[in-house]
C-alpha cells in the first residue's frame, strides 16, 4: 500500500470517528421505544425535569413537534423562480429548533457557552429554561404542554398579546403537542420509565 492510500484510509478513519448520527429513533409514536433506543435522550430530559421542573413528556412533545427528533434539523430553504435557494425560513437550528437570537440569549443567561443546539443534552436544557421563563413571566404551568408550546413558538410577547388566536392552524398544532404529551407520560409510566 502506498503512503498516499494509507493516509487517506487514516483520515476516512478519523473523519468517521467523528461523525454523529443525528437521524431520529425508529418509532416516534413510542416513548418507551424513544427512551430504549436512545437512553441519553432520557438521561438528558430527566436532567432538565429535575433542574427547570418542566416534566420528561412535556419536552418529548415539544421535540417531536419542533424536529421529529432530528439533532441537525434546520428550516427549509426558500427558493425565487423555484431554482435559486434564498437562504432559510429562520435561523431555527437542532432539536429545540431555538433561533440565534433565542439560542445566545440562553447562553448568556445560563453562563453555558459552550452549548450546542445539536446536542440533545444542550437543548433540553434550553427548552427547560425558556419554559421555566413562560412559567414565571406568562403564569404557564410547567406541565401545560399546550400552553408552553403556544408560547415556545410565538414567544413571551406574542403569547401575552394572545396572537396564536389569529393563526387557528397553530392552536390546533399544540393542541396535538397536549395530546402527544399525555400520551408520552401514559406510555412512560406503562414501562415504568416515569
Amino acid at each position: 500500500m502506498t503512503k498516499a492510500i494509507r493516509a487517506l484510509l487514516l483520515l476516512f478513519l478519523l473523519a468517521s470517528c467523528g461523525a454523529r448520527d443525528f437521524t431520529p429513533p425508529r418509532d416516534l409514536d413510542n416513548a418507551c421505544a424513544i427512551v430504549a433506543e436512545r437512553p441519553r435522550y432520557l438521561s438528558a430530559m430527566r436532567a432538565t425535569e429535575r433542574k427547570w421542573g418542566i416534566p420528561v413528556p412535556v419536552q418529548m412533545a415539544v421535540i417531536h413537534q419542533e424536529s421529529r427528533f432530528v439533532g441537525n434539523a434546520r428550516t427549509p430553504l426558500q427558493w425565487t423562480l423555484g431554482v435559486i435557494p434564498m437562504g432559510r425560513q429562520s435561523s431555527a437550528y437542532g432539536y429545540a429548533q431555538a433561533l440565534d437570537s433565542t439560542w445566545e440569549e440562553y447562553q448568556r443567561e445560563t453562563g453555558n457557552r459552550s452549548a450546542r443546539r445539536e446536542d440533545i443534552r444542550d437543548a433540553t436544557d434550553f427548552m427547560g429554561w425558556y419554559m421555566d421563563r413562560s412559567h414565571s413571566r406568562l403564569g404557564i404551568a410547567r406541565s401545560d404542554a399546550r400552553g408552553q408550546y403556544l408560547a415556545y413558538h410565538e414567544g413571551p410577547s406574542g403569547y401575552a398579546r394572545r396572537s396564536y388566536e389569529a393563526k387557528p392552524w397553530l392552536v390546533r398544532i399544540a393542541g396535538s403537542v397536549a395530546s402527544r404529551a399525555e400520551r408520552y407520560d401514559g406510555q412512560l409510566r406503562a414501562c415504568r420509565r416515569r
